[in-house]
Formats: structure tokens, C-alpha cells, sequence
């Protein structure tokens, strides 16, 4: 009987010690499988572009270097990123940069996101804040990215401020890779250096 309660002793401490490290290897596993498949280098800590500390079933201070569909390179960083699915990637503190052909330099960043691995497309909301080099500023509380297409848009209220003035609208997309900008009205702007 004691011989029976210490194997029992045992295997239950053996179990709580492994179950968890298992459970990471799964998950972490799931998260990096396609990369595993293109055959990328695996090193400490970096993954086919991914660097990240894992910290139980989240990456923490995780970055993501990647080429969107033009062949323009751009970085996803994020506070943890956790894996929800086989598709989706939910994101905390997410920020971005990505730097156009064209030399346009545009900067994203929100409280919280999804990124959808098999589309490449990124959902933000809360306080999502688009920044682009010229010094334009789009505030708003939800963003889509489509990250091929180098498009963004969003449906809810912006409020957006540039050289050009200032513009509250109902919603916006950017096209042109970040060049161009349309608004959703109603519309109210103020514009500098216009004369009444």
C-alpha cells in the first residue's frame, strides 16, 4: 500500500510538471507549423522571421517581419500574441511599420487585434492610430488592414489631422499604398491656410 501511494505521489508530480510544457510545445507547434513546412531556419527564440519569449500558452514581445504581396518588406510587433485557431492570432498592443516603394512610411497601432494568418488581413480596435510620415494622423476606434493589398478602412468615426487641417468623418479607406485617403461623409473639415 505505501509502495502503491508513493508511484501515485510520483506520477501526479511528474504529470503537473509536464502537462504545461507539453501544452506549449502543442500550442507553439499550431502557431508555427506553416513555417516549419516552408523548410525555414530555426534558431533560440526565431522562427521564419517570428522572435518572441514564450511565456506559457502567449508569446510575449513578439515581432513579426514579413513581405506583403508587392514585395515590400513590414514588422508587426505586439505585447503577446496567442493563438485562437488555426486562423486567427489574437494580438495585444499591436503595432506596425511599413515603408512603401513609393517611400511613403506609415505606422499603426491599436490596444487590440486580430491577425488572420491565410487572408493576411488585420483587424484593430480600440484607440487604433494610424500615422503616416508626412505627418497625418487618423484616430479611430476600429481599423481593417488588408496587408497583400497594401489597403486599410474603416467604418466607424475619424478624426484625422495633417498639414492639410483637420477632418472628422464617418469612416475612410486607404488605397494607392497609402497615398491616397477618401472619407466617408458627413464631413467636416478645417483646412490651414484657407481664407474664409
Amino acid at each position: 500500500m505505501p509502495d502503491r501511494l508513493a508511484r501515485r505521489r510520483i506520477l501526479i508530480t511528474l504529470t503537473k510538471y509536464t502537462l504545461p510544457v507539453v501544452a506549449i510545445a502543442l500550442l507553439s507547434s499550431i502557431a508555427l507549423w506553416p513555417d516549419f513546412i516552408r523548410g525555414r531556419g530555426i534558431g533560440p527564440f526565431k522562427v521564419g522571421g517570428i522572435t518572441a519569449e514564450i511565456d506559457g500558452a502567449q508569446l510575449r514581445r513578439a515581432r513579426y517581419h514579413g513581405v506583403d504581396g508587392k514585395g515590400q518588406p513590414y514588422t508587426l510587433s505586439t505585447d503577446t500574441a496567442r493563438q485562437l485557431d488555426a486562423e486567427r492570432v489574437e494580438l495585444s498592443k499591436p503595432q506596425g511599420d511599413v515603408t512603401q516603394a513609393n517611400g511613403v512610411w506609415i505606422n499603426l497601432r491599436a490596444e487590440h487585434g486580430i491577425y488572420m494568418q491565410k487572408v493576411n488581413t488585420l483587424d484593430l480596435w480600440q484607440n487604433v492610430v494610424l500615422y503616416r510620415d508626412d505627418g497625418t494622423t487618423l484616430n479611430t476606434a476600429s481599423a481593417t488592414l488588408d496587408i497583400k493589398n497594401n489597403t486599410a478602412a474603416g467604418g466607424e468615426p475619424v478624426h484625422a489631422e495633417g498639414p492639410f487641417g483637420v477632418l472628422d468623418a464617418q469612416g475612410f479607406t486607404i488605397t494607392d499604398k497609402g497615398t491616397a485617403i477618401q472619407f466617408a461623409g458627413p464631413a467636416h473639415v478645417v483646412l490651414n491656410g484657407a481664407n474664409p
